[in-house]
Formats: C-alpha cells, sequence, structure tokens
C-alpha cells in the first residue's frame, strides 16, 4: 500500500507548512494566547484564503477535500506550529455537522466557515455526561411551532467567537440511549442563551453554555428529530483524527526541540546528546514517533469505514497517541531541564497542547475500554 501523499495533498502541506513558519512563531502565539479573544483573525483570514478550511470539505459540501487524509495533513501541520485558532471546532465538528445534515438554508452557512466569514462551535458536552455522545440531558420540547431548549453545556470550545452553536438536546428518551438526540443551529445571540468564557490550558477559549427557555423555529433542527446521533458519532471520529494528527504534529516538534537542545548544550566539553543514556532516550522518542505516525495514517485511512472499523481504529489510534504523547511531552521536559517550562520557550506551549490533547474526546483509559468493546460486539 502507498502511504505517500496525492500532489495535491503535498502541495497542501508545503504551501501550510511554508506559511505557518513564517507567520506563526512563539511570540506570535503568546500575544494571541494573551489576547481577550484565544485567537488571530488576521490568522484565521490568511489560512482560509489558503484554502485551509476548503481541504476539510468534501466537494460536494464547497470544499476540494473533506477525506481523512486531508484532514490528517492539515492538523499534523497546524499542530507542528501550535496554531491555537479553532479549525477543529469551526470546521470538522460545527461546520462538519451543518454539511452533513443541512438544509439547503442551512448549507449557506458552509460557504461562510469555508471562506473565513463565519465562526462556529459544537456545544455537546455536559457536566455529567464524561465522553459519551449518548448522554445527553438537555432538553428540546415543541411548544406549538416553536421548539425551546433547556440544559447546560460544558467546555464548549470557540462559543464566544461564534456566530452559531450546533447545539445537541434530546427529544425522546432517557440519557445515554442513542435515539432521541437532534441537532438544532442556534445563533449565538439568541435570547436565553449565556455564555461564560474561560481559557483554557492549551490555548484558545471555551465556555460553560446556559439554554433557558430558548425559544427556536423549526427549521432550526439539523436533519430528522432524534436522529442526530449517527452524525455525531462520525463527526467525532473525524475530529479524533484531526486531534490525533495535531498531536502527531506536536510530537514532531517536541523531538525536534530536543534534539537540537541535546547537541547545543555542552556538559564536560561535549554536546550532552552524545552521552549514551540520553542518546538512548531520544532513540525512544523517535520510535514513539514512528509508531504514532502509523496510527494516525492508519486511523485517517479508515474514517470512511464503516461503523465498526472505523470506530476499532479510531479508538486504538487515540489510546496510542495518549500513551506516545505523554512519553515524549515527559521526556521532552525532562532531558531539557527548567528551560522547557518557560513560556517564551516553544516546547512549554507544545508539551501542554501533547497532554491535554488525551483528555479531549475520550483519553487512553476511555478509549480502550471503547476498543475492547467494539472488538468484541
Amino acid at each position: 500500500m502507498n502511504f505517500d501523499l496525492t500532489e495535491e495533498r503535498q502541495m497542501l502541506q508545503d504551501t501550510l507548512r511554508r506559511f505557518l513558519r513564517e507567520r506563526y512563531d512563539t511570540a506570535t502565539r503568546n500575544q494571541i494566547l494573551d489576547s481577550a479573544t484565544g485567537m488571530s483573525a488576521e490568522i484565521w483570514e490568511q489560512l482560509a484564503e489558503l484554502g485551509v478550511i476548503g481541504a476539510l470539505f468534501t466537494e460536494e459540501q464547497g470544499g476540494f477535500g473533506g477525506k481523512g487524509f486531508d484532514i490528517a495533513v492539515v492538523f499534523e501541520e497546524l499542530g507542528r506550529a501550535g496554531v491555537v485558532e479553532p479549525f477543529l471546532d469551526t470546521a470538522v465538528l460545527a461546520g462538519g455537522l451543518v454539511a452533513d445534515l443541512g438544509n439547503a438554508d442551512q448549507l449557506a452557512h458552509v460557504e461562510d466557515i469555508i471562506g473565513g466569514a463565519c465562526q462556529m462551535a459544537f456545544a455537546h458536552g455536559e457536566p455529567t455526561s464524561r465522553y459519551d455522545l449518548n448522554r445527553v440531558q438537555t432538553s428540546a420540547k415543541m411548544d406549538g411551532d416553536d421548539i425551546v431548549l433547556n440544559g447546560h453545556k460544558a467546555v464548549v470550545v470557540n462559543a464566544e467567537a461564534a456566530h452559531f452553536l450546533v447545539v445537541s438536546a434530546r427529544e425522546s428518551g432517557q440519557p445515554g440511549e442513542d435515539a432521541g438526540i437532534s441537532l438544532f443551529v442556534v445563533p449565538a445571540d439568541t435570547k436565553g442563551v449565556t455564555i461564560q468564557g474561560y481559557a483554557l490550558l492549551a490555548g484558545g477559549r471555551a465556555a460553560e453554555v446556559m439554554l433557558d427557555d430558548v425559544r427556536l423555529p423549526a427549521s432550526a433542527r439539523l436533519g430528522k428529530p432524534g436522529e442526530a446521533f449517527a452524525a455525531i458519532e462520525a463527526r467525532v471520529a473525524a475530529a479524533n483524527v484531526a486531534q490525533c494528527a495535531e498531536t502527531l504534529g506536536a510530537m514532531e516538534t517536541a523531538t525536534r526541540l530536543t534534539k537540537d537542545y541535546l547537541m547545543t548544550r555542552k556538559q564536560f566539553g561535549r554536546p550532552i546528546g552524545t552521552f549514551q543514556a540520553l542518546a538512548h532516550r531520544m532513540s525512544d522518542l523517535l520510535i514513539e514517533l514512528e509508531q504514532a505516525r502509523s496510527a494516525v495514517i492508519n486511523a485517517a485511512g479508515h474514517l470512511e469505514a464503516g461503523r465498526k472499523p472505523r470506530e476499532i481504529n479510531i479508538s486504538a489510534a487515540k489510546n496510542l497517541m495518549g500513551r506516545a504523547g505523554r512519553l515524549v511531552a515527559e521526556d521532552s521536559i525532562q532531558m531539557h531541564g527548567g528551560i522547557a517550562m518557560t513560556q517564551e520557550y516553544e516546547l512549554a506551549h507544545i508539551a501542554k497542547r501533547i497532554t491535554m490533547a488525551d483528555h479531549r474526546f475520550g483519553d487512553t483509559d476511555y478509549h480502550l475500554e471503547r476498543f475492547i468493546d467494539f472488538a468484541a460486539a
């Protein structure tokens, strides 16, 4: 099997890597992190002009990619540079669900997303849901011709900057059941929507979103009533591919920084990287990096497969990336010493990104259990 990138994907990778190398250094990112929005509108618009967002949607949806390897190529470069702008939340999750389920009017938002003019957030997780996608307690009740939403959504990434929220709510059934979950496109300024924002440890911002008698027309629903779970699961699978590829890019940066440091820092008149103990530890990092790359390729290659092979390979990749990422982050910091923890040094942000990636969409333990359940089914 040939794992080389196609000519189009190679061009996309080269263009994105060159742009981020020239425009997205540590000082720029720290300035973005200190800003009130936690993102750069200028960088967002420029990357949209380069076609980065369009690469995350299929041709039928108005883009030119949208497959597993397209997502992996983009997010590996974003992770390599430590980009904090919300591409995953706007394009892969919320925008992807609108593209998958939306009617003609709703699909107009996808064009705006690809052009860089629209921001979205996926309001799905709740305080008691852990990582289970079907544990939705937010309610959606019909009241005449309107739908009324009530509930609490937790850690909604990009909610403050979003023009629209894609909100999950239960129209029937009980928390823990797949059936009965619907999705709604909610303008962020709708009456009854309260957004309480905060900064995230790994960069960017999230919010607690309170829904108090939020009234929507029936046309705000995405797809058929109570049948959104399959689409949510498929989109979270794509988000896991993106997250794994982003972590791989961050691991590559952490490994490169560590190698450079070991060959620059001297002790007893020679680089400390020539000492056998540190050389062996560096070799371990390189081995873990290659395993991680194989896991990302495997997950991306199965993203368009049926549910069982897709979810088995996604959980296998997420479990491996969590374990390998933790080793790379910890060993990189240990081999650097104290400098690795300073905000002005690139590794400080990269290590946090690697570590926190394991806690989104399910950690290593969760995905090990999920892998076992799907394999035994």
